[in-house]
């Protein structure tokens, strides 16, 4: 049964995405925020932690987001522990959205933003009205083996168009030297992996990225 809440939009980012990390632990949501970083995505491998650690490591990141003004601590797939906890949002994938308990996200306010690679998908996400809409990968990725091809400057620029008036992220193979030209396409914020994580001076390319975000 669909209800007038199954059509509202869930609640909007209460500050600018921008440098926007992707990471695999607390501690790292811990030390971004300390670096000034304010929005950060927490995406936890099952494969790799017991379901205790992954739900600890769930509330430690929305405890370490709570302590911050202004922080934007995003918690990837495991959403029940995420609502559980509190925490300021969630990211989803497509495939979660036959499953996640969307309304009982957006009563209880958290934050949503959606992965998208396809048109297709785009206007799919859109019709959830979900908080920022993420658009990738961009480029090539070898962190993870994605069935679809790169979307390229030129469509990430369409994309983007398309979205309106939901903030876009762009994602998926973006390093600090690629970052001017993605932020040019029109999108509000770049996710990153490896540029901050496998950095040889991590401090210094937050930094940096935060100053190529705006």
């Amino acid at each position: 049964m669909t209800s007038s809440l199954a059509l509202s939009a869930f609640p909007t980012l209460t500050g600018p995405i921008g440098f926007y990390p992707v990471v695999p632990d607390a501690a790292w949501v811990q030390r971004l925020l300390g670096w000034g970083v304010r929005t950060v995505q927490l995406r936890i491998k099952a494969v790799d932690n017991t379901p205790a650690e992954i739900e600890q490591q769930v509330r430690a990141a929305v405890l370490a987001g709570r302590a911050v003004p202004g922080a934007q601590v995003f918690i990837n797939d495991h959403w029940q522990l995420a609502l559980a906890a509190g925490a300021y949002g969630v990211h989803l994938g497509q495939e979660d959205l036959d499953t996640a308990d969307l309304n009982g996200l957006r009563i209880a306010g958290l934050r949503l933003g959606l992965s998208t690679h396809t048109p297709a998908e785009l206007a799919r996400a859109r019709a959830v009205q979900p908080s920022y809409l993420a658009i990738g990968p961009i480029y090539p990725t070898t962190l993870k083996v994605m069935p679809y091809e790169p979307v390229g400057l030129m469509r990430l620029k369409d994309w983007a168009a398309q979205a309106a008036p939901s903030p876009v992220v762009a994602i998926g193979g973006i390093s600090l030297a690629r970052m001017p030209g993605v932020m040019a396409c029109g999108v509000d914020g770049a996710a990153v992996v490896s540029a901050v994580t496998l950095a040889a001076d991590p401090q210094q390319a937050a930094l940096t990225g935060l100053q190529l975000a705006g």
